[in-house]
């Protein structure tokens, strides 16, 4: 595929990066020459300098026959305005664009054909925000990923000693909860991925992917580590469009509070939430900190747009006694450095926005895309289309199934007659047009196996 990316930030320049490795054809559009010249260097794609609403600069970059423009620019404006000049002028079949601003979101009239024509519309704060939520659901969780609109989700738990599966083998976890399907999807020992198999044997310190249907993700977690009291008291630090959100979504279950420096962001916060407290001061501040009882705090939750102060305000309440830390850290090399230490969990909005981009991006009928483990590993929500003649998955057992190296079915959604089935992928399950299949690679240079896998024969049409 041909795919136009304007905007060579961290989000741009990454999914150039996951895409160039997957033989599309790529162009990427900014107006930083340095930028484009260290990713031109770095990986087989072409680039090219200019202001990314530009016809003149969109036909220099191949938009008139391109499969799909990304518009993920730093401004929301120039997305828009290049998804509407590539519709009008040149007919690109797809348009994907991101948009941060709330007043916007709100008014999701404004994206469609005859207005603005915008085929995917990415919004990061929202799917972070969703994200840490899903955290906050499943005390104990590092990653909490929903599929099938939420009816099967993939959770990763760090295993601790002295619980039931930790020097067990996998084969005796249904003996631990018979009343509970579930199916371990990778284990990744001293940051080495295992494929799972029956006699396999659970270490403390492993981290462990597992899929079960929503309903049973804390019987499961309960097999691998001490199950965690539920969360009541919160702090978020920084009162931004992730931050409101986020209280938003939290502050009818949870007592919520927000630590924000501009005062007239916390007038305005204050307006737009319900029952959230919010303070004026800095995130940083230890007495401010004291005086809210942070001692007696469930999560503290940096979400500023400055990954330092993040990171500071987080070592400190955790110094003060918070019980678990989640930070917001935008710069790439930082995750990989604070993931695992005085910071439980480090969230990275690039790498929730990029397995949003994927999922629009990939041939096959793809309905959602995780970049895990950053990025070096994909779950991905596959539709099973065609018959057992058109198919290589459809009337075949999963034990019959070509997968590729490092990669393990997890589990299938079946919906007949609007219920759905959460079916865990057992050898002897049988594939069935139109199921959901669940994915887990070890390795995503192996994805385009999975898309010609699922692709159906050109007999089928």
């Amino acid at each position: 595929m041909k795919i136009v990316i304007l905007g060579a930030g961290q989000v741009g320049g990454t999914l150039a990066e996951s895409l160039a490795s997957e033989r599309n054809d790529i162009v990427l559009v900014d107006n930083n020459d340095k930028i484009l010249r260290e990713l031109r260097d770095r990986i087989d794609i072409g680039v090219l300098k200019g202001h990314a609403a530009h016809p003149d600069v969109l036909i220099q970059a191949g938009i008139e026959d391109a499969d799909i423009l990304v518009a993920v620019t730093n401004n929301d404006e120039t997305n828009m305005a290049a998804c509407q000049i590539a519709h009008s002028l040149f007919r690109v079949p797809t348009k994907i664009a991101r948009v941060r601003a709330a007043s916007y979101l709100q008014y999701p009239q404004l994206f469609a054909p005859q207005s603005i024509p915008i085929d995917v519309l990415i919004s990061p704060e929202q799917l972070v925000s969703e994200y840490i939520a899903r955290l906050i659901e499943h005390p104990g969780a590092l990653q909490v990923l929903d599929f099938a609109d939420g009816h099967v989700q993939l959770v990763a738990v760090r295993a601790v000693q002295g619980v039931p599966l930790v020097g067990q083998q996998l084969r005796y976890l249904r003996e631990h909860i018979p009343q509970v399907d579930t199916r371990v999807a990778a284990i990744y020992r001293r940051n080495n991925p295992i494929i799972p198999l029956g006699t396999t044997v659970i270490e403390a310190d492993d981290e462990v992917f597992f899929i079960a249907a929503r309903a049973d993700i804390r019987a499961v977690i309960s097999e691998l580590r001490q199950l965690e009291q539920g969360y009541k008291r919160i702090i978020i630090a920084g009162g931004g469009n992730i931050g409101l959100r986020l209280a938003r979504k939290l502050e009818a279950r949870y007592a919520v509070k927000i630590i924000e420096h501009n005062h007239d962001r916390c007038i305005f916060l204050s307006e737009e939430l319900t029952n959230s407290i919010v303070l004026h001061g800095n995130a940083s501040n230890q007495d401010l900190l004291l005086e809210e009882n942070i001692e007696d705090t469930d999560i503290f939750l940096a979400l500023t747009n400055d990954d330092e102060a993040n990171i500071m305000s987080s070592l400190l309440a955790k110094r003060l006694g918070v019980r678990k830390v989640m930070t917001l850290i935008n710069n790439h090399a930082y995750v990989e450095l604070v993931q695992g230490s005085e910071i439980d969990i480090a969230i990275s909005p690039q790498q929730n926005t990029i397995g949003s981009l994927l999922t629009h991006v990939r041939r096959g009928d793809m309905v959602n895309v995780h970049s895990l483990r950053r990025g070096a590993a994909e779950a991905i929500e596959v539709i099973a289309h065609g018959d057992h003649r058109t198919s290589k998955v459809i009337g075949r057992k999963i034990e019959d199934i070509d997968l590729p190296e490092g990669a393990t079915i997890g589990a299938i959604v079946r919906e007949r007659d609007g219920v759905s089935t959460v079916l865990m992928a057992h050898d002897d399950i049988v594939v069935e047009t139109n199921d959901h299949v669940i994915v887990f690679l070890v390795n995503r240079r192996y994805t385009r196996h999975i898309e010609q896998l699922f692709q159906v024969d050109f007999s089928f049409f």
